[in-house]
């Protein structure tokens, strides 16, 4: 039977999520953009804006997965009798949440419109297809997870590859910001701009 603790850490995690979807709301406005053309002002806000949500959802999903009280509680074991099974249950609750962003994280970047610069609808492409491949890629890893591991050592390769997963993500999304800096120099300019990126920036560093 799930503790008392266990539950209120889930409920917890429901309702982040929620408070995901707002706040990305919250940044990009209410306007649907999607395929409209906007500033490159515009679309740099709404972008940085929807992967600083979502970065910001990871860090709390990666945090929770490192810390071994939360586990216990989500679990119902205590730390001594730890199983790979329940620790794989528990990656995989952690799995489906950064999964919950990814796709709220495709809705925002969608919803950012096409920059009206000179390689924007390349550079809106670009965004598009890596915030999709995130999404597969944690997909993916969440799939993994679905079968049962008979050993120790093949619950530590699941948990490894899950992990790889999330820094692979944060680090391709990295690299597709860079590209797009160097393929519209005017999209350079409003990304180095935009109050929004330079907090992510700050965050980042």
């Amino acid at each position: 039977m799930l503790r008392r603790g266990g539950r209120f850490t889930w409920i917890i995690a429901a309702v982040v999520g929620v408070v995901l979807v707002l706040a990305v709301t919250a940044l990009i406005g209410n306007r649907d953009s999607r395929n409209e053309t906007v500033s490159a002002g515009e679309w740099a806000q709404n972008v940085c804006g929807s992967i600083a949500v979502w970065r910001g959802q990871l860090e709390t999903i990666v945090d929770d997965l490192r810390d071994p009280s939360a586990f216990n509680a989500a679990a119902g074991e205590e730390p001594q009798s730890e199983t790979p099974q329940g620790r794989t249950s528990f990656i995989r609750k952690g799995l489906d949440r950064t999964v919950q962003a990814a796709h709220v994280l495709v809705e925002g970047i969608d919803n950012a419109g096409v920059p009206d610069t000179a390689q924007g609808e390349e550079a809106a492409d670009q965004v598009t297809e890596w915030a999709n491949s995130a999404s597969d890629d944690l997909e993916e890893a969440q799939d993994s997870l679905d079968d049962e591991a008979d050993s120790l050592e093949a619950a530590i390769d699941q948990l490894t590859d899950a992990a790889r997963a999330i820094g692979s993500v944060l680090a391709s999304g990295v690299g597709t910001v860079a590209e797009v800096v160097q393929l519209d120099p005017e999209l350079g300019s409003a990304l180095q701009a935009s109050s929004t990126c330079q907090r992510l920036r700050e965050e980042t560093s």
